[in-house]
């Protein structure tokens, strides 16, 4: 399968079901969606997946998770994205937005993003591409709403986007406080995304993109320490990433979490209990949750 750039694998499953199955297709997605085919009629998990597809791999979790639940084994349907389709699909005949003060656009919402600029509005133009994040998943709209409220009470001096996608929370951040922000992601296509966005939205003087994985990039550390660090990435990278994460934030300073589903709240809040860090503030957008430590 190394011919294609991206695929879509589809399994349909009983409803009380699908989030043992999300769970079961690990890390390896890039995004993953579940709907309602029929009222009372079985849900389509939809993944999107990068080439090379480890078809059998999959399979396995899958049957395995199946098994756990005394299910048969799911079939799965894997079929290849056309190159720059689904990118260009996610933004035709979609409305903005909007989260707190913020409103994420398109292209083709320039005009009605002037008329709510001049009402109070932050916008902010993302082309998401390849990269996550266009500001319409419940993870990017909790942590917009977040960094709205944190935004009321304090002014961050220094912040770290990390895992930043698209770059749509290190825009915010730079609109928000005119400060420098690094925007740091394991996947050099989501750094280009995040530059070119900055410069979309003439943010490029305030945001400092960095390609790394976790804080690998020796230039993390030496920017170090960060009044606030938002990481928007799914829970076992967000609990391996504890202690890395307290140890590069300041004195007082604050972290955002999401990407982790409600479930899945226990075991992030614990590993960052063990580093001295506590619940500040906890917002739930469907099955997905945005919290705010603090220490």
């Amino acid at each position: 399968m190394s011919g294609a750039n991206l695929w879509q694998a589809v399994v349909f499953v009983p409803a009380l079901s699908v989030p043992a199955f999300e769970e079961a297709v690990g890390e390896d997605v890039l995004a993953c969606s579940s709907f309602e085919t029929a009222p009372g009629g079985p849900w389509s998990i939809q993944m999107l997946l990068p080439d090379p597809v480890d078809q059998d791999g999959l399979e396995t979790r899958l049957a395995r998770a199946a098994a756990s639940l005394d299910l048969p084994a799911p079939a799965l349907r894997l079929s290849q994205v056309p190159e720059r389709d689904w990118v260009t699909a996610s933004y035709q005949a979609l409305p903005p937005v909007r989260a707190g003060r913020f409103m994420v656009h398109g292209a083709h919402d320039r005009s009605a993003a002037r008329r709510d600029e001049r009402g109070g509005a932050i916008a902010l133009e993302v082309d998401a591409g390849r990269a996550f994040g266009n500001g319409r998943h419940e993870t990017t709209h909790g942590c917009l709403l977040a960094l709205d409220h944190l935004a009321k009470g304090r002014r961050f001096r220094h912040p770290l986007d990390l895992g930043c996608g698209a770059g749509v929370l290190a825009l915010a951040m730079a609109r928000l406080w005119r400060v420098e922000v690094v925007a740091a992601d394991i996947d050099p296509w989501a750094v280009s995304v995040a530059r070119a966005n900055s410069r979309l939205n003439r943010l490029h003087p305030w945001v400092r993109p960095v390609l790394s994985d976790g804080f690998e990039d020796p230039k993390l550390s030496a920017d170090a320490p960060y009044d606030l660090i938002m990481a928007n990435i799914l829970a076992r990278p967000l609990q391996r990433l504890a202690p890395a994460i307290a140890a590069h934030l300041a004195p007082g300073g604050r972290v955002i979490l999401s990407g982790l589903l409600a479930r899945q709240d226990a075991q992030v809040r614990a590993a960052y209990r063990a580093q001295g860090l506590y619940l500040a503030g906890r917002r739930r957008l469907g099955e997905w949750l945005t919290l705010e430590l603090s220490r």
